[in-house]
């Protein structure tokens, strides 16, 4: 892990697209002291109309700005095309993905890679000190710029490459995406008997918190752990729901054959 806490050089950012992390960024890089978003394009205006008195915003491509490091935070399959359209030549311009290959980037252009490795959601705050950030360039003179854009966030940073990122971000979706639709399935499952899941949500915590000390293979309880058939059959009984059944069974095994029950 890299993390510097050294005099920076002000760093001049155009942020390209509006999404949850375009604008989580946007908000970090307001309050640093090294950082200035000097131009906020989006192909709408309308997405980010709130911060015109900030900065300046623009929505025709062919009028970016000049600055050290163009900002492409927008879906994945859009990152490609739009970094073709960038009317400019061997500036740096990276993305934000956790999937993509750097090389996704036209290589009319220097190459990076800026990926918070987080979940985003527009209207939750966010403590950037809890978002590591995989930083990748092709050129070695450009990594000092993302880490110091990390830094200036307070935000952890790796050197990471996109094999790396991309088995990351794999890991990702199990650790986030479908945890939460767990969560999703067991607030359905209480709300069912009228049950508060504010009454999970200290064993949520707990279970999050563990890991941070214990292996997850460690930390592991629980019936399909512990083989304990009647009540795994008598969880199967209150489950309605087919794919709840399915999910239930699958997980189980899964915790089973890891544990060579």
């Amino acid at each position: 892990m890299y993390y510097l806490l050294n005099l920076a050089i002000m760093i001049k950012v155009v942020l390209i697209g509006a999404g949850n992390v375009a604008c989580h960024l946007y908000k970090a890089f307001k309050k640093a002291d090294a950082v200035e978003v000097v131009q906020w394009y989006n192909r709408s205006t309308h997405a980010i109309i709130q911060y015109q008195n900030e900065t300046e915003i623009c929505d025709k491509i062919n009028n970016l700005k000049d600055a050290d490091v163009y900002i492409i935070a927008i879906s994945d399959d859009a990152i490609t095309n739009v970094s073709r359209k960038l009317p400019f030549n061997d500036k740096l311009v990276v993305h934000t993905s956790g999937s993509l290959n750097i090389h996704g980037l036209d290589k009319k252009n220097r190459r990076g890679v800026f990926y918070p490795l987080q979940t985003f959601s527009k209207d939750v705050e966010l403590d950037f000190s809890n978002v590591p950030f995989c930083i990748e360039v092709l050129e070695k003179k450009d990594l000092p710029i993302l880490k110091q854009l990390a830094e200036q966030i307070y935000s952890p940073f790796y050197k990471i490459n996109s094999e790396q990122r991309q088995i990351l971000h794999l890991a990702a979706v199990y650790v986030n995406n479908f945890t939460n639709q767990l969560y999703r399935i067991a607030h359905e499952i209480s709300d069912i008997k009228n049950i508060n899941f504010d009454i999970l949500k200290p064993l949520i915590s707990e279970t999050a918190n563990k890991v941070q000390n214990v292996s997850p293979y460690l930390a592991q309880t629980g019936p399909a752990l512990r083989n304990d058939k009647k009540t795994i059959n008598k969880h199967l009984k209150l489950l309605d729901n087919e794919t709840h059944k399915e999910i239930y069974k699958l997980l189980t095994k899964a915790i089973q054959e890891t544990h060579g029950k």
